[in-house]
């Protein structure tokens, strides 16, 4: 059982769900009309689920919620002192004793959030007495509406093109006489983006390119024509879509197509490019203090050189201020960097000659690319 409470502007409400062991979910969700807190609105819930867990003779039972507070009171962990609480603390042990095997476990709101959806539902709704609310049924929708026309109209064509219905609909032959009223409507608002041009359906795009409408036999030869024939690029799914509607074509499943025949497309697998580089973790470099951890890097050999023969640039760059220092040269060596970090680095940041060389051996520094 997964219970909670909430409390806002709105109202009071808890909600509690019951799980079986076969996935079956019951929910419930109560709407309080009664003031009160935060704490007293998950006590109910609880209590709420319990007390349906009892209806249901269930004899064990885990009860998960998000307020730790109940949890260590009921677990006997913390001690209840607020008055408000005492009460139901006291009624919720006395329905703990009369289960077999019963446990309390606390766990994140985020892994809550199936009764916490309940409670927030029954909080906002404003419902009296004299309403009657029938249960909320809650349903699975894998793809747009739209796209659920089309399928419909495709079935009841007796196979027949996707496009049968909407091309009879502006001829003006009618709706299929077995479509509901809702897919009459949502067929009437498909069919506004369509047009006839002689004996062919073409489909308005948005920047004003009339598209030729195809059917599945169609679309498959054009996929493949257009992937992997004599000027076939063997693009991956989402450009062969965007060339395929450059082209003027269109059908109404025609990106999830496109991605479903690259995948089967046996060159792609074979000749795709690999990432040899095996994966590794990011190792970030801290400094804890300013000037204490620096990243050099040469920037060179620029062509063509500067009015003054320089030809190259070393940049060191703070890891904790950000701060740059450069410095250009005309030939760069080991003793022209050593020069560098002992004048720009070392001793502009008040170091003396008697620690230079021990700063300069132990100094950890860092050879980055910019």
């Amino acid at each position: 059982m997964y219970f909670d409470g909430a409390v806002n502007n709105r109202g009071q409400g808890v909600g509690a769900v019951l799980v079986s062991p076969r996935k079956e979910y019951i929910p419930i969700s109560i709407k309080l009309q009664f003031k009160c807190t935060n704490n007293m609105a998950k006590y109910e819930a609880c209590i709420a689920g319990l007390e349906a867990a009892m209806a249901l003779h269930i004899q064990d039972l885990d009860v998960f919620g998000d307020s730790i507070l109940i949890i260590c009171q009921t677990n006997g962990n913390w001690k209840t002192r607020d008055d408000k609480l005492i009460p139901y603390n006291t009624y919720l042990e006395s329905l703990v004793r009369k289960f077999r095997n019963i446990t309390f476990t606390h766990l994140s709101r985020t892994k809550n959030h199936f009764a916490d959806a309940l409670a927030t539902l029954a909080s906002m709704l404003d419902i009296s007495a004299a309403m009657e609310v029938q249960p909320l049924e809650v349903r699975l929708q894998w793809a747009p509406s739209h796209v659920n026309t089309i399928e419909i109209a495709a079935r009841c064509s007796d196979g027949k093109p996707w496009y049968t219905d909407i091309k009879n609909l502006i001829l003006g032959k009618g709706h299929p006489p077995e479509a509901s009223g809702k897919e009459r409507r949502s067929l009437q608002k498909l069919a506004s983006n369509f047009v006839i041009c002689g004996e062919e359906l073409y489909r308005r795009s948005f920047d004003g390119i009339q598209l030729l409408c195809i059917d599945e036999d169609q679309a498959a030869e054009l996929i493949e024509q257009t992937h992997e024939v004599v000027c076939g690029p063997h693009m991956n799914g989402k450009m062969l879509s965007r060339k395929i509607l450059i082209l003027g074509y269109y059908w109404p499943t025609m990106e999830a197509d496109c991605y479903a025949y690259v995948k089967k497309c046996h060159k792609c697998q074979v000749y795709a490019n690999l990432i040899h580089v095996p994966p590794s973790q990011l190792h970030s470099l801290t400094s804890p203090w300013p000037f204490s951890v620096w990243g050099i890097d040469i920037i060179g050999k620029i062509s063509p050189k500067s009015s003054s023969g320089h030809e190259y640039i070393l940049v060191a760059i703070d890891y904790f201020t950000k701060w740059i220092e450069a410095a250009l040269y005309a030939s760069l060596t080991s003793a022209s960097v050593g020069r560098f970090i002992k004048a720009n680095i070392i001793c502009r940041y008040g170091q003396n000659d008697r620690d230079l060389q021990r700063l300069v051996e132990q100094a950890p520094v860092c050879f980055v690319g910019l």
